[in-house]
């Protein structure tokens, strides 16, 4: 299959022209070999099943010698051999921290206990997300994030998605796995569901050798789907996993659990926003529970496609889903981070975008065009507030939002009236 460009491509080229090794984490799954097979001069990889053996045995005797290569050397699924990483760190001191010399790519399981050093100023790392819409071909591209923050007077009126709602619907239950991309849509929920199963069933185990119980994982995995882009509490989710009487743990085992699906990047939940334009006690602080791809939580939920064309509510909060993973994929270059804004007045923002040097973008994520002119108004009267309070607080004030957006799964880009950006998703590029 055809290399499909991704954005990490480009901050993998910066990282090798500043860090002697580049670290790429992230989700399985997601690419992260096949990308680094782009830029890779030579490649080893321990799971060769023809000489994975003979490599191990060198690792432990003389991990040095697994080195040698053309730069950048790719060594893929070095966790298999974790003493690779302090011969790498070790290799590119010697080269007097020459940059581009290597590539590591794997999982999360490694054994730190065979780890000495951190790599801190040696080895860079990134993260790698599953694909976004710009990234597998579905989203035109032509309304620039980039660009909406350099440019007050973007233009984006009349920017066109080729995507309605059924299709939408369609490519998150496909999800950001680039092995799902040629496969028609029926093949391509079973990868989902696969990717579930082994987490479940393999991964949530091998992530720090504790045995942990499949069937657990998924009615964890299940209920955190049905609470999808919600501040819930961890309670609300526990007395779910455990309603049925077939299961019963702790609160101490939920943690745990939930811990190891975040090692796994499989669940990722957002932070609360709280600049101080309400008392403490008004702002929601507890986190928003979230996926890193959102046909987890739709094969997760045990839904297809058909039955989500009918469930417009459920798919609306699966839509911020993609909304959250494209906007990461999209600022990686950034040192950004997103988090949400709620109170109890009912005011708020679905994603609050935070790039590295103080900038950020007020979003909300609206699956149809009814729903625009509430989320309008939410992000309009946040703005309001914190004009509101920078006339009092002058010696720190904070900075109002460089942007308003609203992502839609409709048709047509726009720029309203009061400032608010009206943008498809499926419109969307960094």
């Amino acid at each position: 299959m055809e290399y499909l460009s991704r954005v990490a491509d480009e901050m993998l080229r910066k990282r090798l022209g500043a860090f002697g090794a580049v670290l790429i984490e992230g989700p399985k799954w997601t690419g992260k070999t096949t990308t680094a097979e782009q830029h890779a001069k030579s490649v080893l990889k321990l799971q060769d099943p023809d000489n994975r053996e003979e490599y191990l045995a060198t690792a432990i005797t003389m991990p040095s010698l697994l080195l040698k290569g053309e730069s950048p050397r790719l060594i893929d699924e070095w966790q298999d051999a974790p003493m690779l990483w302090d011969a790498v760190r070790t290799a590119v001191d010697k080269a007097g921290g020459a940059p581009g010399q290597y590539i590591l790519t794997g999982s999360n399981t490694v054994d730190k206990d065979k780890i000495y050093h951190t790599g801190t100023g040696r080895i860079s790392r990134m993260k790698m997300y599953p694909m976004s819409l710009w990234e597998s071909l579905d989203s035109t591209g032509e309304v620039s994030l980039s660009e909406l923050f350099a440019n007050p007077d973007y233009d984006i009126n009349g920017a066109i998605s080729k995507l309605d709602i059924p299709a939408l619907i369609k490519v998150a239950c496909r999800g950001g796995w680039p092995a799902t991309l040629q496969l028609p849509i029926e093949a391509s929920m079973m990868i989902a569901k696969d990717y579930v199963n082994s987490v479940c069933e393999n991964d949530i185990s091998a992530i720090d050798k504790k045995q942990r119980n499949p069937k657990i994982a998924k009615q964890i995995l299940r209920s955190y789907a049905r609470n999808i882009s919600t501040v819930v509490k961890k309670t609300s989710i526990l007395a779910d996993v455990t309603a049925s009487g077939d299961i019963s743990i702790s609160m101490n085992t939920f943690d745990d659990y939930v811990g190891a699906l975040e090692k796994l990047f499989v669940i990722q939940d957002i932070d609360a926003w709280c600049p101080a334009i309400r008392s403490k006690t008004a702002i929601r602080s507890m986190p928003k529970r979230c996926f890193t791809d959102p046909s987890i939580a739709i094969a997760a939920m045990g839904v297809n496609a058909d039955a989500l064309e009918s469930q417009l509510k459920t798919f609306g909060f699966i839509f911020e889903q993609m909304c959250v993973r494209d906007l990461k994929a999209y600022t990686l270059d950034f040192d950004s981070h997103i988090s949400y804004y709620r109170d109890r007045y009912g005011l708020e923002s679905d994603l609050v975008l935070h790039l590295g040097d103080g900038r950020y973008a007020l979003i909300e994520c609206k699956l149809g065009s009814r729903e625009i002119e509430g989320g309008a108004s939410h992000l309009i009267e946040l703005r309001r507030l914190i004009r509101e309070y920078n006339k009092n607080e002058k010696q720190v004030p904070l900075r109002e939002p460089d942007l308003m957006v609203i992502l839609t799964g409709g048709q047509m880009a726009y720029t309203r009236s009061d400032g608010v950006k009206v943008i498809p998703l499926a419109c969307l590029k960094d």
